[in-house]
């Protein structure tokens, strides 16, 4: 799924004061160096975890809203239970999933801010937030169409579709410590070796191997 970052975070995970610390700095001297590796740290734990950590706007696109396979019905799931049109859980697949879904990326999710379409008259309209349902319960979030509606149809054209999301954690405070003891630790080392290769007179270097399980309890594994 396509995305573009609207508006970046106002803040990090870990502030300069803190990362100095953990560096035993105490000159100013590499101050903007030291904010640069805290912003790339937090960008590559982003990028491994496929999270937010801290509050920032997202565009995400679909060239149409997701339907299901035609393969994969069963006229068990279609009936009054689920209003008189097709709509969400009127069929499943083996895993469990009914093929309305739209899977978000960049878990938590605050908001779905809009969702925006191109119908078939090539007009740009907004859904409506009465004709879809969030569950920002599950990790990755999902979006599925309101109870007995299904998505619109849409122009056969790309990114026909647009959803503005809001996601990550409202403040540093909220971002969990073995995230930040992770990029303290990659910051670190980043700040020591300012080079990409490193020439060794004897031994060698490996990585410690409990630094990269800090993040593993926050990926999120599919998206």
């Amino acid at each position: 799924m396509p995305s573009k970052l609207i508006d970046g975070p106002s803040t990090e995970p870990i502030s300069l004061s803190e990362a100095k610390t953990h560096l035993r700095v105490d000159i100013d001297d590499d101050n903007s160096l030291i904010l640069a590796l805290i912003t790339s740290a937090r960008q590559q734990a982003e990028h491994i975890c496929r999270r937010a950590f801290i509050s920032q706007q997202w565009m995400v696109t679909l060239d149409q809203f997701p339907r299901p396979g035609m393969n994969i019905g069963s006229a068990n799931w279609y009936g009054p239970q689920w209003g008189d049109s097709p709509g969400p859980l009127t069929t499943l697949n083996p895993d469990k999933t009914t093929g309305y879904e739209i899977i978000l990326p960049y878990a938590p999710l605050i908001s779905v801010d809009s969702i925006t379409y191109v119908d078939t008259d090539g007009a740009t309209q907004t859904l409506s937030s009465s004709l879809y349902k969030v569950d920002n319960i599950s990790e990755p979030a999902r979006i599925m169409p309101a109870y007995g509606t299904t998505w619109p149809a849409t122009r056969n054209e790309i990114n026909a579709v647009q959803i503005t999301l809001t996601a990550g954690w409202s403040n540093a405070a909220s971002v969990p410590q073995p995230i930040k003891s992770w990029m303290l630790l990659r910051i670190a080392a980043m700040y020591e070796n300012r080079e990409s290769d490193m020439m060794l007179t004897r031994g060698s270097v490996d990585s410690m191997p409990f630094v990269d399980q800090l993040l593993a309890p926050y990926r999120v594994i599919t998206y």
